[in-house]
């Protein structure tokens, strides 16, 4: 146990998304001091940036105790009803932004205002490895405000919740960019679009559809309604899968999941006109010409097919950027990319059956902590490729780091 101040110290959180905002409030619970630094102009711009889309889960399961609790103590109504599920616009709307207001959350929330990268205080990364020292020193943050100033300001301990949804995968095979792919990037949308309310800019149109998860998912479903009412739309999915799962959870719980999983189904079966699957197949290389964007597609025999497009929707996945703590000691996953001993007990607990999110129990701080004393990664960015984060396992990471720290001293 390493004391780095007198009682409850101060905690910089990144991130105003809903695991930030919560584990800023279980800090404040605590008696800390906290400053949560986000980027965007307002609170929870990741889920705006979303806001058309449904969660597969209801609300029962998106709002933590801590949350609903100060909103009750405030008078503000909670969130509802309980079995529904939300859009991120009403997550957002319902409870993120009115959490943002309350008057023992807002002082410590710092919107415009981007932390460029964070470090120990007199300590290079290969410095004091292992050692109570470097628990001792305050973490140091280069911080950009609104007005494009940048400073130095400190911490006792830091809360990486910056997420991930700002750092889209590329589309080429081997996770680097195709031949091509950069010099065509504006003809690429690598987040799922609100087909439904902009129907005049997709429908009509040679669209492209890459990527097999929920949001591919879902965005073949709302592209197979864009064909159905827009005469002329064709639509080509390219799946890497040779035969796709579509992530099939056996009686699964959750139906708006299921629904997606029919419908992909659907699909691939060739039964609904104006939307062509093909699997086992990757981007080789994207071609802009006068037409529209030339796209080779590659089998897994080796065979190529081109196609013409006007546009492309990539849904490739998201990772986090960790070049933000590159000077502190983070041991990470070769695999994933996320904390090595979380990253390891997510692996361990899927086995070799199918992962499910409703499936993952909680692991203990333990696991959560890396080399550098002090420094946690919590909601999305912490599960690194792993897919199957939900908002549940963030909070219940809120509540195993704040419990950690809920004495008058700092654990190292």
């Amino acid at each position: 146990m390493t004391a780095v101040a007198d009682g409850p110290g101060h905690v910089a959180i990144l991130g105003a998304g809903p695991i930030g905002l919560d584990a800023a409030l279980a800090f404040l619970d605590n008696g800390w001091s906290a400053t949560v630094y986000e980027s965007a102009a307002s609170v929870a711009a990741n889920v705006t940036a979303w806001s058309h889309i449904r969660l597969f889960t209801p609300w029962s399961m998106n709002a933590s105790t801590r949350m609903l609790a100060h909103l009750d103590a405030a008078g503000v109504a909670p969130p509802g009803p309980a079995s529904y599920c939300p859009t991120g616009g009403e997550f957002a709307q319902q409870l993120l932004r009115p959490l943002a207001a309350l008057p023992e959350l807002a002082p410590a929330i710092r919107s415009r205002t981007r932390v460029l990268a964070v470090a120990r205080e007199g300590l290079l990364k290969h410095e004091k490895i292992g050692s109570p020292q470097r628990g001792s020193r305050p973490f140091r943050l280069l911080v950009s405000g609104p007005d494009d100033g940048e400073r130095a300001e400190h911490a006792d301990l830091l809360l990486d919740c910056t997420g991930s949804y700002d750092h889209a995968n590329v589309l080429g095979d081997g996770g680097i960019p195709a031949p091509g792919e950069l010099r065509v990037a504006d003809r690429i949308t690598r987040r799922l679009p609100d087909l439904r309310c902009d129907g005049d800019a997709w429908g009509g149109r040679r669209l492209l559809l890459v990527g097999a998860g929920k949001s591919a998912q879902t965005a073949a479903r709302d592209l197979a309604e864009l064909v159905a009412m827009w005469p002329g739309t064709r639509v080509v999915w390219a799946v890497r899968a040779a035969d796709p799962g579509w992530g099939e959870i056996p009686d699964d719980p959750l139906p708006q999941r299921q629904q997606l999983v029919e419908m992909s189904q659907r699909l691939h079966s060739g039964t609904v006109p104006g939307v062509q699957v093909r699997t086992g197949v990757v981007v080789d290389a994207l071609r802009g010409t006068d037409d529209g964007v030339v796209v080779a597609l590659r089998s897994i025999t080796g065979d190529v097919e081109e196609i013409v497009v006007d546009r492309i929707i990539a849904l490739t996945g998201f990772l986090g950027d960790t070049t933000l703590y590159r000077q502190l000691q983070v041991h990470e996953c070769y695999a994933t990319a996320a904390p090595m001993n979380l990253s390891a007990a997510l692996l361990a607990a899927a086995g070799d059956g199918p992962a499910d999110c409703l499936a993952q129990a909680s692991h203990g701080v333990d696991v959560l902590r890396v080399p550098e004393p002090n420094f946690f990664v919590l909601g999305m960015k912490s599960y690194g490729r792993n897919s199957n984060f939900l908002l549940r396992a963030g909070y219940e990471q809120v509540d195993e780091v704040a419990s950690a720290y809920a004495g008058s001293t700092m654990p190292a």
